[in-house]
């Protein structure tokens, strides 16, 4: 009999199913090379689809093609199950090898999940979900027989038990590296690092399949070359600004100084490392240059940028693929235009919509990625399995984080032990850029940094000759509204040309630009916030930086998305009171480059904005204005200067100190934290002290961790997001592309195309969207979009038009 795999939509042609356990193991091998476990992940790969030779699954996948009128029901033969009991059954019965036994349940459980997420080892309810399936689960078909096969048909019993044994050697080998983490967190990051591989190697080697593409005319460009044409590139246009009439300003000469200390850094072993640059400081092309250098010297595959937000994203991509003149290996991820179903055993071998939309390619094996924090910490702890599916891309690279100071603080931890984690096992360097650094080696999971590990010498000497505002605080003083700050701000207009305003909220900040564009004061009036999708923000930004070079009377009113890395200066800022670190961004946006005298940056108390559901802004804003009541009674505290690296650094350790209990991201409905359901020890890991006090005996397994019950509970935000795509500009266009796609490749490059078009709606935003008919979904429903009726060319998301018709539950 042929077994196969899965039939091609386009001709019916079926993949030998042999074919396509060895295509994926060959490629899961590749990914493993990174930590030394190509036999590790190679495994996963090879027995991943090891049920797909049972003849009901063979008989089910004919059906299915014969009769596309009345398939039988998806995903009703399992599997997944059969290579993670095979692994189970050969090496975690009888007398047990620890190794093996260890092996069995790592790769065993990647095999499992390989159409959800991580299953638990112990679950909440004292349960055992990965035993269940690998042990206890009565229905998988024809296991003995599917295992005969393999062993006829893949690779002899005798080479098997060899490959196990490398894998083994390899495993000991990754435990005994040196390193800060328990056993725990080493088999938990060494899980996750398997699935992602599995993942990957699975989904490319069926996309290959589906789109007719060889192996060998799909390789991956050679990046050495690459990033030598780029760093070349990048020098020219360095030697450039050196060349400008400017550049003997005393900014310049620093920005210049700071710019080849990255250069001197890079020849440093890869690491953990800090890059202190004050706003305005050349970042941008530092951090490149820093990066281009280290990955060309220590053979780096992969350059990842990680920003705050989507704002910056496109502003930051322009900018490095205009001086390294390349369109094709720059990838832009802003977010998920998909939310992944947690659809268990839906891989019914056919390449149906839904299963394309899971191949289009979105696995950040570009040269060069340009992505946010929260893809960042998904890829790690989220539970779809198109966010771990990119973790393997994270090895072997040099990754930058830009504004890292704003990390929730909820992930503080996460983020720390995932960088500690690519740092000693991944072969990555990190950089954390700044200019207000975070003190993120002083919690309890602290970022272990290299020695020496800031690039930027004398920072209180650059941070002075960076000094382009003076603070000014009407915080303490008073407490403003909309109506009085209204009022306040046409009298400063009176001197000033232009203003930024920027509030903690985003009904505050469309409140107070409908008033401000009632009033006479003969000034342009702008609004942004996350209301708006990344395209019309840029569209946006471009008319205020246009009105700002023809120094026109302007004024913008933003939510905080402005603040962090946007490239804008204004002659005057008010800030709405938060944390120290919000305000020295803030202050970046004023006198930018320095081209007039100390310019003044406001710090105000506003009455109206409702911080209830924004614990660390109303912390952070707290602990800054107790700074302030310091410094008006000694003008000498904390450094003499609020933006002063010992102000700053007094800052975040008085800031972790207050919201210590939130580090290990609670879970009040579990009673539980995320630190303990991943990484806890065995006497501080609840659920087997329970299992043990409860059953009188220790639970049959290794691995005791909860790893499908974290990622069901982890959220970079509190509320869960729904991403949306707005009929704005020409998403539109997409909107229909999309509804006609059925290639893989057009569907993956029409999802990259959307994400700048895409807006997260919160759930009661998407409740309220839903009710009043603004919500369309295609593409079998996986793809929601707006109605053009929903979208407002002036505030983006408008839950408030009436053109949708339908009552409003609000």
């Amino acid at each position: 009999m042929d077994y196969i795999a899965h039939v091609r939509e386009s001709d019916g042609e079926p993949q030998p199913l042999e074919h396509h356990l060895l295509g994926a193991q060959r490629l899961a091998e590749f990914a493993g090379e990174a930590l030394g476990i190509r036999h590790i992940t190679g495994l996963a790969g090879l027995l991943h689809d090891l049920g797909k030779y049972a003849i009901a699954f063979q008989n089910y996948l004919r059906e299915a093609v014969a009769h596309p009128e009345a398939p039988p029901k998806r995903g009703s033969v399992d599997h997944s199950t059969a290579g993670g009991r095979l692994l189970y059954d050969l090496y975690h019965t009888g007398t047990i090898e620890r190794g093996k036994g260890t092996l069995a349940e790592i790769v065993g459980n990647a095999i499992i999940s390989h159409h959800s997420s991580l299953h638990d080892y112990i679950s909440p309810e004292l349960e055992m979900p990965y035993l269940r399936r690998v042990r206890d689960k009565e229905d998988v078909p024809e296991y003995e027989a599917c295992t005969r096969l393999f062993f006829e048909r893949v690779m002899n019993r005798e080479a098997f038990e060899q490959y196990v044994e490398r894998a083994v050697l390899e495993m000991d080998a990754y435990f005994a590296i040196p390193s800060s983490f328990t056993m725990e967190m080493k088999c938990l990051y060494l899980t996750k690092y398997v699935f992602s591989a599995l993942i990957d190697a699975d989904r490319t080697d069926t996309r290959r399949f589906e789109e007719q593409i060889a192996e060998s005319e799909e390789q991956a460009p050679n990046t050495e070359e690459l990033f030598e044409n780029y760093y070349t590139k990048l020098m020219d246009k360095l030697g450039g600004l050196v060349g400008h009439t400017s550049a003997a300003s005393r900014v310049n000469q620093q920005r210049r100084e700071m710019s080849e200390q990255c250069e001197r850094s890079a020849y440093k072993p890869s690491g953990i490392y800090t890059l202190s640059i004050p706003t305005g400081g050349g970042k941008t092309l530092a951090s490149l240059r820093y990066a281009l250098r280290h990955a060309i010297e220590h053979h780096k595959k992969r350059i990842i940028y990680v920003l705050p937000y989507t704002t910056i994203i496109e502003q930051n991509a322009a900018e490095v693929r205009g001086i390294l003149q390349d369109d094709i290996h720059i990838l832009e991820h802003h977010s998920n235009v998909i939310d992944e179903l947690n659809d268990d055993e839906m891989d019914d071998g056919l390449i149906h919509i839904r299963q394309k939309l899971k191949l289009a390619k979105d696995n950040w094996d570009c040269p060069i990625t340009f992505t946010t924090m929260v893809q960042f910490l998904n890829v790690f702890y989220a539970k779809s399995n198109r966010n771990v599916r990119r973790l393997r891309h994270l090895a072997e690279s040099v990754i930058i984080f830009d504004e890292v100071q704003k990390v929730p603080v909820s992930c503080v931890s996460l983020f720390n032990e995932a960088l500690n984690f690519l740092n000693s096992y991944g072969q990555s360097s990190m950089v954390l850029c700044t200019a207000t650094q975070p003190a993120l080696d002083v919690v309890e999971h602290e970022l272990h940094l290299s020695p020496d590990a800031e690039i930027v010498s004398n920072l209180d000497d650059v941070i002075k000759a960076f000094k382009r505002v003076e603070l000014s605080d009407e915080a303490t003083s008073r407490v403003f509204t909309n109506e009085s700050l209204a009022e306040w701000v046409l009298a400063r207009l009176e001197e000033k040309r232009d203003m930024l305003i920027i509030l903690n909220t985003k009904a505050v900040v469309k409140n107070l630009y409908e008033r401000l564009k009632g009033m006479e004061h003969g000034a342009v009036v702008y609004h942004l916030s996350t209301s708006m999708c990344a395209a019309h923000r840029k569209t946006e930004l471009d008319k205020i930086r246009g009105c700002l070079d023809r120094k026109e009377k302007v004024i913008c009113v933003s939510t905080p998305l402005i603040e962090a890395g946007v490239d804008v200066s204004f002659q005057c800022v008010v800030r709405s009171l938060a944390g120290l670190d919000s305000v020295a961004q803030a202050a970046g946006r004023c006198n930018r480059h320095g081209e007039e005298s100390l310019q003044q940056v406001y710090m105000i108390d506003h009455a109206e904005e409702n911080l209830k559901h924004l614990s660390e802004v109303r912390k952070g804003k707290d602990i800054t204005k107790r700074m302030l009541t310091d410094m008006h009674r000694d003008e000498s505290a904390h450094g003499g200067f609020l933006l002063s690296d010992k102000a700053l650094r007094f800052y975040f350790k008085q800031f972790y100190a207050d919201v210590r209990p939130l580090l290990k991201f609670e879970i009040p409905k579990l009673k539980q934290n995320m630190m303990k359901l991943l990484f806890a020890q065995f006497q501080e890991n609840d659920y087997f002290q329970d299992y043990c006090q409860s059953y009188a005996k220790r639970p049959p397994q290794y691995l005791l961790n909860s790893p499908r019950t974290a990622a069901d509970h982890f959220r970079v935000i509190e509320d869960l997001t729904t991403p949306v795509i707005a009929p704005y500009g020409e998403g539109a266009h997409i909107i229909a592309e999309l509804n006609g796609a059925s290639r893989i490749e057009d569907l993956g490059r029409l999802l990259r195309q959307a994400q700048q078009y895409t807006v997260n709606l919160f759930p009661y935003e998407k409740i309220r969207l839903d009710q009043n008919q603004g919500l369309e979904a295609c593409l079998d429903g996986q793809i929601l979009v707006m109605r053009e009726g929903a979208y407002s060319e002036e505030f983006g998301l408008d839950l408030e038009n009436d053109s949708w018709g339908g009552a409003s539950i609000f």
